[in-house]
Parts: structure tokens; C-alpha cells; sequence
């Protein structure tokens, strides 16, 4: 059932990539010195986290919305916990966007001072726990589980990047009052963009015009950002990503779980996620027809 430490270490009772980190180094974020207009996208992996960053990014920098820029998601919103071709963050212009799974208690210190901006990215757990057991076929950094009745136990006992979907999930929303954070669904993003981003908009002080925003909704659809190498990772290295075994932008919907999940498999997952679902205060959405 434990994930191989070949791929993963654990540390504080936490999972990390074990040829990105170390524990010295998530240590050490605690300290990491934050700046007032610094925002985070945090989220469960396989969430809707790059869909945020590339939004995200387009709201911030002009160049990222008119293609003048080639930096790619990696390098627009890196992430905290992993050193990744050696960003020197200190030294990025303001303001800086980061993103992280990480759960509330390895951010930096400073984070809680109620100046920074949080976004905090969920998506219903069948489709995350489907994302999830075909991107562990493409990554590298990550156990190929080919079973998938394997990976849903582990994804069911939180034995994975990322930890327990739940523990993540209610483990921020208890920080509610402790960090500036905006909760958003990747279903509400998918039934409705406009209104999240300028939900987004509002939340960070930004105002776009219509134009602006109707060009940011175009260039953020799924099949735009799968033919755009700065979104759709194909310009990472192969010790990272193998794409001869599939696309990291698979699908992009909702209620894909079905085209998966056996009867009993969903059924399984009801008995252990359900009842504590059912406390969150989020509406998920399972089915692309469902009204949310």
C-alpha cells in the first residue's frame, strides 16, 4: 500500500516528489520571506491548478494573453515546494505569482498575514482520482500504478502525492480565518468562466475591460491551451514528463470518473469519502449535465 520511496518521500506525515525536494529544503520554506502583492494558487494535484495559473497569469501580464512572452506555466507561477531549474524567487519582479499542493502547515510563516492573496483550486475527487491514475502514466516522477482498483485504495487511504483529498480539502477551509483565501471549484470555472474570473478579478483588486476579459476566456479553453506549448507541458524535459504515453491535457471535463469507475469502485469510494463530503460547505458537480 506505502507508495515506493523510489518516487516519494514522506515527511511530517506529508508526501513530496522525491527527485524535487527534500526535507532540508520544505523545512526551510517556513522562513521563506513573503512579499505583500505575492499570490498562491493552492490545490490538490490534478485539480485544476494549471488552468488557474495560465488565468492567473493572463490577468497579471499582458505579454502571457498576446503570446509575446514564451514563458511557459512552469516559469509564470513555479512552484514552492519543488526546485525546479533552479528559479532564483528572490529575484522574480512582483508581483509573483507561486503555486504549491502543499497542505497549510509547510507555507511560508508569512503567508498568514492576511496581505497576500490565496486561491484555492477543488474539483470533485472521482474526477481528480481518474486525472490522476492516467497522469501517473505520463509522469515520470511518479509510481505507475496499472491497476486501477490499486491506485483508487491508495488515492482512498491518502497514500499519494498530495496525501488524503479530504485531510487537503478540510485542512484549508479550517485556515479560512487564518489566511486571505478565495475557494473556487474547477466546476463552477468550467460551467461559468466569466463569472470566476471576474470573481478572480474582484478577490485580487484587478479590473479588467470586456475585451480583456473575453480574450482571457478564449485563450484559457481547453483546446487552446492543449495546442499552446506554453500550457500543455510539452516543452518539459523528459525526466519529468514521458509523452509518448499520452497527453498531459487529457480531457478537461466533468463526470469523466464514469468512463472509468466501475459501479463498485464508485460505490467503494462513496463509503469512504461521502459522509465527510457532505460537511464541506462546496457543492460538487459529478456530471457535466448537473447543474451546480
Amino acid at each position: 500500500m506505502e507508495p515506493s520511496e523510489k518516487y516519494l518521500f514522506k515527511h511530517k506525515g506529508s508526501y513530496f516528489v522525491q527527485s524535487l525536494a527534500t526535507p532540508e529544503y520544505i523545512d526551510s520554506l517556513r522562513d521563506f520571506e513573503i512579499r505583500d502583492s505575492d499570490v498562491f494558487i493552492i490545490s490538490y494535484p490534478k485539480s485544476g491548478t494549471m488552468w488557474t495559473q495560465h488565468i492567473l497569469s493572463m490577468i497579471y501580464h499582458e505579454g502571457h494573453r498576446n503570446g509575446t512572452e514564451s514563458m511557459d506555466l512552469l516559469d509564470r507561477a513555479p512552484w514552492l515546494e519543488y526546485k525546479i531549474r533552479n528559479m532564483d524567487f528572490a529575484s522574480r519582479p512582483s508581483p509573483r505569482l507561486f503555486t504549491t499542493h502543499m497542505h497549510h502547515q509547510f507555507v511560508p510563516k508569512g503567508l498568514s498575514n492576511g496581505k497576500n492573496k490565496i486561491i484555492y483550486v477543488m474539483r470533485n475527487p472521482k474526477d481528480v482520482l481518474v486525472s490522476f491514475y492516467h497522469y501517473s502514466k505520463v509522469s515520470v516522477q511518479l509510481e505507475e500504478v496499472r491497476d486501477f482498483d490499486t491506485f483508487m485504495e491508495r488515492f482512498l487511504a491518502g497514500k499519494m502525492l498530495g496525501d488524503l483529498w479530504l485531510d487537503h480539502v478540510e485542512g484549508w477551509l479550517a485556515q479560512k480565518d487564518n489566511f486571505n483565501i478565495l475557494f473556487l471549484t474547477y466546476e463552477e470555472m468550467k460551467k461559468d468562466l466569466r463569472s470566476s474570473i471576474l470573481k478572480i478579478c474582484n478577490f485580487l483588486g484587478k479590473s479588467l475591460n470586456e475585451n480583456l476579459v473575453d480574450d482571457i476566456i478564449a485563450k484559457a479553453s481547453f483546446d487552446k491551451m492543449r495546442a499552446d506549448p506554453r500550457t500543455n507541458a510539452e516543452n518539459l524535459p523528459s525526466d519529468m514528463l514521458d509523452h509518448s504515453k499520452g497527453r498531459f491535457l487529457r480531457k478537461g471535463t466533468i463526470g469523466d470518473w464514469k468512463n472509468t469507475m466501475t459501479v463498485a469502485q464508485s460505490e467503494r469510494f462513496d463509503s469512504v469519502f461521502k459522509e465527510r463530503m457532505e460537511k464541506l460547505p462546496f457543492k460538487f458537480c459529478w456530471d457535466i449535465k448537473d447543474e451546480l
